[in-house]
């Protein structure tokens, strides 16, 4: 009986093998190719649009990017028109503080700061066309320079290794080191995250610390919040920078004065996340030659700042008149209409006359400042500073744009600044639409070189050559809304 079965088993595969194809002709399964035709072409790189344009997305990067009238599309690719619309790449956000938001309740806390809000956030980033995303002010485990540690996990760690279907990618800078109580500011559950340093020895130490979170940059607080607190002195962020540097790890700085931005500037910072200087005083011919002076020593030449103006801007509108991106559907895609009008409508209609003129003068003279740092050397890149309840996810990405713009950029000069530079600063293979690249980009109902607000009318974002499902998001963002009260 044993025999018989034997026989009849090896027979069976025999016959198997028989029927399968040699090894040398088995083939991986086909790759995914698609064409996309006919759009208006901005690759980001600051290059000429591309009307009547043709590009191939194969698995998730481009493969050609050119005209259609030169484009010879692959036997059985799948093709889809774009006539009419505009292309430009997902955008890359520098300076982002997500996590901590409570998008639905309206409420922030360490306990949000979980796997599936970050990732919730990372979606609605790429709701909005944002592909990657620098978090900083991160909530992570670290130590607490006595010895022990905070316990507080590796959410950002994690996530950070991860590719998520329909979700920007996320990098971290880690919690930040800043005097004790005078980091990030706003909610409670944000101050404490931030490494306290008083001392060059908590300041080295804290850094070999942070370098086993491998950041994409070590983040200072250089800010005595108008006189109210203490600050890093100019020896304790001078021992970071140096630590930070031996190991190869750039620092970006939140910095105001403009001593604090000449002596960070000559210790070799390479980032500022905000103007280098703000809050009354001005750029100056000093400070230009220190930059100029850098660049030209090829001393850490790479110099970049998010300059952060959106809130600024924002105020610039306040008054009578109600500014239409407040009631801009993409806004309400995940933002109810009262948490907009709580945080931003109400205190709007409410400024006067002569705190319009205060915010106006208040921007344009750190738009001033950022302009001549930027025509120095310094790259401007997109930042939001988002993470408080007032700072909107994804969408200030947007508005960062025309900030920009309002400073004194074009729409072109704005748009590389958010894509292809952010993109190169952050080290991410995103932000141009050029063969070999990740294929990330925007859908646009209208043209932004025309009007920069036309990057907030998306028809879809495709993030590493799949189309996010911006509708299923947008349906869920609205369904756990809370409901209003009544009286």
């Amino acid at each position: 009986m044993k025999t018989a079965f034997a026989l009849l088993l090896g027979a069976c595969l025999l016959t198997a093998w028989a029927c399968s194809p040699p090894a040398e002709s088995r083939q991986a399964p086909a790759a995914r190719v698609t064409v996309f035709e006919g759009a208006r072409l901005i690759a980001g790189d600051g290059s000429a649009p591309i009307e009547d344009s043709a590009f191939i997305v194969e698995n998730n990067q481009f493969t050609y990017v050119g005209r259609r009238a030169d484009l010879k599309a692959p036997d059985g690719a799948t093709r889809v028109d774009l006539a009419g619309k505009t292309v430009m790449p997902t955008l890359v956000d520098l300076h982002g503080h997500i996590g901590f938001q409570n998008i639905a309740e309206g409420t922030m806390s360490k306990e949000m700061f979980t796997r599936e809000n970050l990732v919730d956030h990372l979606e609605l980033l790429a709701y909005n066309g944002v592909g990657a995303v620098i978090g900083v002010g991160d909530l992570v485990s670290r130590s607490d320079l006595h010895g022990g540690r905070t316990n507080w996990g590796d959410v950002p760690l994690r996530v950070r290794d991860e590719v998520i279907p329909g979700a920007a990618l996320f990098r971290t800078a880690g919690p930040g080191i800043a005097w004790p109580g005078s980091g990030a500011q706003g909610h409670p559950s944000r101050v404490d995250v931030s490494y306290p340093v008083s001392t060059e020895e908590e300041a080295r130490a804290a850094v070999r610390d942070y370098a086993a979170m491998k950041p994409a940059f070590i983040k200072i607080w250089v800010d005595d919040r108008g006189g109210t607190k203490k600050t890093l002195t100019p020896a304790l962020y001078r021992a970071v920078a140096d630590e930070a540097h031996k190991l190869n790890i750039p620092v970006g700085v939140h910095n105001v004065t403009l001593a604090n931005a000449k002596t960070l500037m000559r210790a070799g910072v390479e980032g500022w996340l905000h103007v280098p200087v703000r809050g009354g005083e001005i750029a100056d011919a000093e400070l230009v030659a220190i930059v100029r002076d850098r660049i030209a020593r090829n001393d850490r030449p790479n110099i970049w700042m998010t300059p952060s103006l959106i809130t600024q801007w924002m105020n610039t509108q306040g008054g009578s008149t109600r500014p239409e991106w407040l009631d801009d559907p993409l806004l309400l895609a995940a933002y109810s209409p009262a948490d907009v009008e709580q945080h931003w409508g109400a205190p709007l209609r409410k400024m006067t006359p002569r705190d319009v003129a205060r915010a106006r003068e208040s921007f344009e003279s750190d738009a001033r400042s950022a302009m001549m740092l930027r025509a120095a050397g310094i790259t401007v890149v997109n930042g939001t500073d988002t993470g408080q309840t007032r700072f909107w996810v994804g969408y200030f990405n947007h508005l960062d744009l025309e900030s920009m713009v309002a400073m004194g950029m074009t729409p072109a000069e704005a748009i590389v600044a958010a894509t292809h530079d952010s993109a190169t600063v952050a080290r991410i293979d995103t932000g141009t639409i050029a063969a070999g690249k990740s294929a990330d980009f925007i859908v646009l109902d209208a043209n932004p070189l025309e009007k920069i607000s036309n990057t907030r009318k998306i028809d879809k974002v495709y993030l590493r050559g799949g189309e996010v499902d911006r509708a299923s998001l947008r349906a869920r963002w609205q369904a756990r809304r809370k409901a209003p009260t009544t009286n």
